[in-house]
Formats: structure tokens, C-alpha cells, sequence
């Protein structure tokens, strides 16, 4: 089954702002075509599950929000394009490749396993199915995502930009990192300073804190592709990545949420609104 590859909510005519929201790794539609050889509840690991549930009152805060529908496994919109494992394909592919240390562990645009000991597939991708990926869900996301982050900047000379995720509450042991630290209920992530203003960083910072959250900085997620794209703020472009730890909403077994979700997605909108305002007093 072919799924439109994302779902885009705007605001109300009168209550827009220049804030995007987007959401690439919340997908649930697995393509007919991916054939994993991972069972179906080790795959739904790599998942942001519900992350757009949790953030919808986006569009009431004067919002746009972009979720995609296909799963990060199959291919990632927050990679980017040259960041693919070689090793993954059965021939050699057309442009330079510059493939990061997420592909490294596994996690690049077109993943290679779910975690350590659990490979997605038990064949080599043919160049020509990567291509078709690409063509049909990662380009209609990604054009997406930067139609509606250039027109809010065209029309209000600045944008603001949330990329909104979900991690793991073994995210440190994922990533090959050891810490002695607890893993934050939320982290914050602009590239270590790179890709938004202080001020948006701060205000997202005390409205999760002021909800009861706690809340670290580039640790262990800093940002990827997207942020790096996006994030300009010497041009007023200003990119900013929340992780939410996933057990504060759901049972990452079953995927399905639990207690937390109604509280968190209160949170959220309290955030939201935090973010809203400070959206407002930066406008020119």
C-alpha cells in the first residue's frame, strides 16, 4: 500500500505565525515494498511513536506542522542524502557518498539495523529501490518542510523552526556512550549553539522545567542534517531539536501510551504557548 508520504496542518488564516513544527520520525505506514526481515515489533522500535499526537495543538498556537507517515527505518527525511551506508547496496552509487557516525552505528538515511543485535534486512538494497525511496517519500518530505519554512521567512523575515522527536530511555547505550548520567526527560539540541538563538533555547528550557521536567543540552542529542540545513540564525532562521523520553508517554514494548501521555501533551501546550510568545516579541 502507497501512503501520502506526510500530513501538513496549518494554522487558521488570522493566527499565523512563523513557526514550523515537524515531525520525521512519528511514521507508522510501512511501504509494501520495504521487506525487512526484522520482526514487526523490533522494528516499531525505531519509531517516534505518537509525537504528533503529542505536539497537534501546533497549529492552535499559530503553528504549521509537518508530520511524515512512512517509517524512519525505511528511509530517514532527518538524514542527509549522502549519509547512506555502501555497504547496504548491491552496486555502487552514482554520487560521492559521505556517510556520518549514526550510519556508522547503523542509523544513516536508509538504516541498517534496529539496534546492536537486530538487522533489518537479510539482503542488500538494490541502487534502483533506494532511488525510488528517495523519490517518492524523503524529496516530497524534505520539499515540504523547507516550502514552509521559506515562505515564513519570506513573509515575516524570520522563521522558527522545532524538529520534534522521541528517544529511547537506553538512548545512551544506542549511541555507544558511556555516562554515569541519568538520561533527561527532554533534550535540547542546536548543534552546540549553531542553529538558533539563545532565547529560543532558554524559553523551551523553563517552560519544561517550570511543568517538572528535567532537561539537558546537547546531551546526548545535539541535531542532524535538518538542523544543520535550517539553523542559520545569522540569517534569522533559527532550528531548535526536542527529544522526549519515551516512557514519559508510552510503553515502548507495546508503542501504546500510557498515564503520562495526557499530562505531557498538556505540558506541550504550555510550551507551545511559551513559544508562541516568544515567536511574537522576536517578530520585526
Amino acid at each position: 500500500m502507497t501512503t501520502h508520504p506526510f500530513t501538513l496542518l496549518h494554522p487558521g488564516a488570522n493566527n499565523l505565525l512563523p513557526l514550523v513544527c515537524d515531525s520525521p520520525h512519528s511514521g507508522t505506514h510501512y511501504p509494501d515494498d520495504f521487506r525487512p526481515c526484522a520482526p514487526m515489533p523490533v522494528l516499531r522500535q525505531g519509531e517516534d511513536t505518537h509525537i504528533e499526537r503529542l505536539w497537534s495543538a501546533v497549529p492552535e498556537f499559530g503553528g504549521t506542522l509537518l508530520s511524515a507517515n512512512f517509517p524512519r527505518t525505511y528511509i530517514d527525511p532527518n538524514r542527509s542524502l549522502d549519509d547512506l551506508d555502501a555497504d547496504l547496496l548491491d552496486g555502487p552509487w552514482p554520487q560521492a557518498l559521505a556517510p556520518g557516525e549514526k550510519t556508522r552505528l547503523g542509523y544513516g538515511l536508509v538504516w541498517r539495523q534496529v539496534n546492536a543485535e537486530t538487522p533489518i534486512y537479510d539482503r542488500r538494497l538494490t541502487v534502483a529501490e533506494v532511488q525510488q525511496r528517495i523519490d517518492r517519500y524523503w524529496r516530497p518530505y524534505r520539499e515540504a518542510l523547507n516550502r514552509e519554512v521559506d515562505g515564513a521567512h519570506r513573509r515575516f523575515g524570520g522563521v522558527w523552526h522545532l524538529n520534534l522527536h522521541s528517544m529511547p530511555n537506553n538512548a545512551y547505550q544506542r549511541l555507544g556512550i558511556r555516562s554515569t548520567r541519568p538520561l533527561a526527560d527532554f533534550v535540547l539540541g542546536d548543534r552546540d549553539g549553531t542553529t538558533c538563538e539563545p532565547g529560543l533555547m532558554d524559553v523551551v528550557q523553563r517552560s519544561l522545567q517550570d511543568a517538572g521536567y528535567s532537561v539537558a543540552r546537547n546531551d546526548p542529542y545535539k541535531g542532524v542534517a535538518v538542523l544543520a540545513e535550517i539553523g542559520r540564525p545569522q540569517e534569522n532562521r533559527h532550528s531548535l531539536q526536542i527529544e522526549i523520553r519515551r516512557p514519559l508517554y508510552m510503553d515502548e514494548a507495546s508503542r501504546q501510551p500510557n498515564t503520562g501521555f495526557a499530562p505531557l501533551q498538556s505540558s506541550l501546550r504550555g510550551v507551545l504557548r511559551d513559544v508562541a510568545a516568544y515567536v511574537r516579541s522576536r517578530m520585526h
